[in-house]
């Protein structure tokens, strides 16, 4: 997984100081990221507390860790199945 490099809270921050009225270019160039980058914080992000963008970011991790290991179990079955069918 890709790190962005900005903190729960740095994101939260500059998703509120948008609903104000500061600029969001302005607000890109203090944290140093693009339009682009907010624009998706913005899709995926509104309306969440940090709390909860916490649980989320904590709930991806996990799940790609498991799909890790899922894919990992599968090789090694089928690695064993290889050997049984030789063995036959």
């Amino acid at each position: 997984m890709v790190k962005n490099g900005h903190s729960e809270e740095q994101t939260l921050r500059a998703l509120r100081r948008a609903e104000t009225d500061t600029r969001v270019a302005d607000i890109c160039r203090e944290h140093g990221s693009r339009e682009a980058t907010f624009d998706i914080w913005k899709k995926k992000y509104s309306g969440l507390g940090l709390s909860e963008l916490r649980e989320l970011r904590q709930l991806r991790e996990e799940n790609s860790k498991l799909k890790h290991l899922v894919a990992d179990l599968s090789l090694d079955r089928h690695i064993l199945q290889e050997i049984v069918q030789k063995k036959l």
